[in-house]
């Protein structure tokens, strides 16, 4: 037999050798959805800083004592916390555009319930059932995101602007929810979220398209279980602990929600298929963004919680002036956020994320010393820390986002994207927690009451500095009611300087082991922030 000739011979096919397709760049289509996906995380964040300034009004109208007080605004955010991870399982199973549309449609109906709450108690549950619903909201959102913009400068750009939404919905909340509180009851600052919520079951179906994990995971309601009374635990026996001091029921809870939460991992570590990707721990890139991540949202939270009671009853400010005072301060976060993705490209990651916590520091020495007295430099003075530490957790926020979501397989974006997320609510409810247990716990070792005040007729203004001033303003002339007020004021004071102090040194101590954590990666030239891990 004649062998081949050369012109004969197979040849080598070029696509083998040809390199790989660039990613496709994003249509009007896939930008405008990306307008539908930030409508949830705008809500999210109204929702947030609403409540913050209806606290005062909250407090004289439903007259919730301090713990009820951090659990109507914990509540929200430890239902998203330890809900998330399922949401993203359930999303990569059923369909993510699918769960955001029923998360909306629950969304809209709870606020209407939260609106018409006339107790504590009720509206503690609503929290909890806003939160439920939330967890559905925010996962979807960062999922389809990683699955609608496939080339890398455009998500980053899409993530910036999706962080952006949250600093937005901080300049709104406000804003708007001043207006409506110095016109009508403090439950229609939940009505805001009912037009929201409408217009995102109108575009969903239209404009985003569906996604879903091609091979999902069984859903595991054990581990669903464990991690949301690991939470639990957790955040119950800080706030006991901060509220009446050691005891056994206090650091039982605490006890067993992190024995809970050694038991969720360890369950994680041994499933084939587990909830959450624990793995993905493993990756140092991975871990440091999850807590960069969570130190900066808990920095940023723990400060808001604060603030709005400090502009409103130290300052004795109206709700729209004092919502426009934290106007810098979200501008400065859309900024940041805007400006990481030109940032990536010219400094390495360890040193901007590490920035970005360090101005969370700063924002907190900012905050420091305060004092009850002069009202326009208080003013001024908060309303700058609040631009630092916003400007740093939009910084952080968008990188951490796209490093997370860098890190795992499309298919399991979901699962990467209840992380992120978890991580995002996790720092918000230790702000709260943290921060807001501390500052409590200082107000009413120093707040003074009239020595006239028997009973329980002071436990209200001992409690919390809304039931102080509202107390206040009922006494009989010659009451004590001034210096019940001065005193109050002074006391809430002291408590925001002693909680400045602890977010200078969790921030930092925050900066400094991320920038160690990231440092050889980053300086080792790789252009990604890490390989994707593959299932």
């Amino acid at each position: 037999m004649t062998p081949p000739s050369p012109t004969s011979a197979p040849r080598p096919d070029p696509r083998l050798d040809a390199p790989a397709a660039a990613p496709a760049k994003a249509t009007a289509r896939q930008w405008a959805a990306l307008a539908v996906l930030v409508l949830p995380v705008l809500l999210v964040s109204v929702d947030t800083t609403v409540l913050s300034f209806a606290l005062p009004f909250i407090s004289e109208s439903l007259a919730p004592s301090g713990t009820q007080l951090l659990w109507i605004v914990d509540g929200y955010s430890l239902a998203i916390a330890g809900l998330l991870v399922l949401m993203g399982t359930l999303g990569d199973r059923f369909g993510r555009r699918r769960l955001l549309v029923v998360g909306g449609a629950g969304f809209g109906v709870v606020s209407l319930l939260a609106a018409t709450a006339d107790s504590a108690e009720g509206l503690v549950a609503a929290r909890f059932a806003l939160g439920v619903f939330g967890a559905t909201l925010m996962p979807s959102t960062l999922s389809l995101l990683r699955s609608t913009f496939t080339d890398r400068e455009q998500r980053r750009t899409a993530f910036a602007v999706w962080a952006g939404g949250f600093a937005g919905g901080a300049a709104l909340g406000p804003i708007v929810g001043g207006w409506l509180l110095e016109h009508f009851w403090w439950g229609s600052v939940f009505l805001l979220n009912v037009p929201v919520m409408v217009l995102l079951l109108v575009l969903a179906p239209i404009l985003v398209r569906e996604s879903r994990d091609p091979a999902p995971g069984r859903v595991d309601l054990l581990s669903a279980a464990v991690s949301i009374l690991a939470m639990a635990g957790v955040v119950y026996g800080i706030k006991a602990l901060a509220d009446a001091g050691p005891s056994l029921p206090a650091v039982a809870a605490l006890v067993a929600g992190v024995a809970l939460g050694v038991l969720f991992v360890r369950r994680q570590n041994t499933l084939a298929d587990p909830m959450l990707d624990v793995a993905l721990f493993r990756i140092p890139v991975f871990r440091t963004a999850v807590l960069a991540n969570l130190m900066s949202i808990l920095g940023m939270t723990g400060m808001l919680f604060a603030t709005s009671q400090y502009l409103q009853l130290v300052l004795d400010l109206r709700p729209v002036p004092a919502g426009l005072l934290l106007l810098p301060g979200a501008v400065g976060s859309i900024v940041a956020g805007l400006l990481a993705a030109r940032l990536a490209r010219r400094f390495r990651l360890d040193l901007l994320i590490a920035t970005g916590l360090l101005l969370g520091s700063a924002g907190y020495v900012v905050a420091a010393f305060l004092g009850s007295g002069d009202a326009v430099r208080g003013a001024v003075q908060l309303a700058l820390a609040f631009v630092l530490l916003s400007a740093g957790a939009g910084l952080a926020e968008t990188l951490t986002n796209d490093a997370i979501l860098s890190t795992a397989p499309p298919e399991r974006s979901g699962a990467a994207s209840a992380i992120s997320e978890t991580a995002y609510e996790v720092g918000a409810v230790l702000g709260t927690t943290l921060l807001g247990s501390l500052l409590n716990a200082v107000y009413r070792s120093q707040v003074q009451l009239p020595w006239n005040l028997g009973g329980g007729e002071g436990d209200a203004a001992r409690e919390t500095l809304g039931g102080a001033v509202d107390l206040a303003g009922r006494l009989p002339a010659g009451a004590g009611g001034p210096e019940l007020l001065a005193s109050a004021r002074e006391a809430f004071s002291a408590g925001l300087d002693v909680t400045a102090a602890a977010g200078v040194a969790l921030t930092a101590a925050a900066a400094l082991v991320v920038w160690r954590q990231l440092r050889p990666a980053a300086r080792s030239g790789a252009r990604e922030v890490a390989e994707p891990v593959r299932a």
